[in-house]
């Protein structure tokens, strides 16, 4: 220590300590505040930074997020899988019964039942439902329970149901039991509506694979160049197309020009994700408003579900607790040059992300940068930090060193 203050001021000394211990403060609380966040509804990400990336690097940090574009909130497939995997989650974390969820999921598997002692004497039910153009099954009277039953996965379409009304109707102003067809038509309207609502898998499918204007259509003619045939565009179409607009226009931008006029076609591009998109995300967030509701306030205070294992939720944990750990380490001075070495290093990583260099797109800031910022600064700086024993003019490697210098001297002796 001696023969660097006879090369470094006690001021140089001072101040370089304290810049450690700022920046080691600065990256730990970053890291505890990101990692208290996961515990709220909104916990922190770095899925935006990542999808937003500028620069050389761009591509891959965008695939790092697993779904740059979102588009596996678009997939049927991805999502009710992503659904079961939740489910899992859900069970196992609350101890709730499985069957209860899968309700929500997937509708009641035994279908939607009302009471209903008998039917109208003389009134051929069977008939009128197949009269009525219902679907084969979808609904039925068991005499042996007395009840009016809808199967749970064809449901009654309202089309069916006024069909069925109107036979039913007909049939009651040709009888004179009043009472008994009125209990038959409160039992149909019960039942109907209890039918009507999808499950959320449903409503999923109707979204994603049943909207034409989503999906778009495609009819083909009978033969080739007829006119007949129909070719509609949806939007997930349109999205996927505006994404490969995209892409190629950016990898020729190089002018001013053309930078200003990517972020127009980059904000054309978000607006139409967040309107295929948003739906989906909303659907989800009411599937586990939904489910919570299931649980008793004992299961509640067990909090949120834990998340997925993903590749992004990976790069989250790193990200947070590599912030944590080096700002500690510096703090305390403990490995300093070690520690400003790896906080140096994720530093780079943010740097790379978004880097301010001439002929890389610019980032919307109220700052002008350009090759320096101020991760670049705070980077620079922590190189410095390495570059000289910081840790030993105060800190825990002072200890350390002392520590290894008491055991080296019985050796030599």
């Amino acid at each position: 220590m001696s023969s660097d203050l006879r090369k470094i001021s006690w001021l140089a000394v001072a101040l370089l300590v304290v810049l450690r211990i700022s920046i080691g403060w600065h990256l730990f609380y970053e890291g505890l505040w990101k990692l208290g966040t996961q515990k709220t509804a909104t916990p922190w990400t770095a899925e935006g930074y990542l999808k937003n990336s500028t620069g050389p690097l761009r591509t891959t940090f965008r695939k790092m997020t697993g779904d740059e574009n979102d588009l596996k909130w678009l997939d049927y497939d991805t999502m009710s899988a992503k659904w079961d995997t939740w489910r899992d989650r859900f069970v196992k974390h609350y101890k709730v019964e499985q069957n209860k969820v899968d309700r929500l999921l997937d509708g009641p598997e035994a279908g939607f039942k009302v009471a209903l002692s008998e039917l109208p004497a003389g009134f051929d039910f069977e008939e009128a439902v197949k009269g009525a153009g219902v679907a084969k099954g979808a609904i039925k009277y068991d005499e042996k329970n007395k009840q009016l039953e809808v199967d749970g996965k064809l449901h009654l379409l309202p089309s069916e149901q006024a069909k069925l009304l109107e036979a039913i109707n007909s049939a009651k102003a040709k009888s004179d039991q009043e009472a008994s067809f009125q209990n038959l038509l409160k039992a149909l309207s019960t039942v109907s509506k209890q039918s009507s609502r999808l499950s959320y898998r449903e409503r999923l499918a109707a979204m994603l694979k049943g909207d034409p204007e989503r999906v778009g259509i495609v009819q083909k003619a009978k033969k080739e160049g007829d006119p007949d045939q129909v070719v509609v565009v949806g939007e997930v179409k349109y999205y996927q197309d505006l994404i490969a607009r995209y892409e190629a226009n950016y990898a020729k931008a190089k002018t001013k020009f053309e930078w200003d006029h990517l972020e127009r076609q980059w904000w054309d591009l978000q607006k139409t994700r967040r309107t295929l998109v948003g739906p989906v995300q909303s659907l989800e967030k009411d599937l586990h408003d939904e489910a919570s509701k299931l649980l008793s306030p004992e299961q509640l205070a067990a909090g949120p579900v834990p998340a997925a294992v993903t590749e992004m939720s990976q790069i989250n944990s790193r990200t947070m607790w590599s912030l944590t750990i080096f700002g500690l380490l510096l703090i305390l001075g403990l490995f300093t040059r070690l520690s400003a070495l790896g906080a140096s290093g994720l530093l780079l990583l943010f740097y790379l992300a978004m880097p301010p260099w001439p002929g890389v797109q610019e980032i919307p800031s109220v700052e002008h940068n350009l090759f320096v910022n101020k991760i670049f600064v705070e980077l620079m700086a922590l190189l410095a930090i390495a570059a000289m024993p910081s840790g030993k003019w105060f800190g825990l490697d002072a200890a350390v060193s002392a520590l290894l210098n008491r055991r080296k001297k019985p050796e030599k002796a």
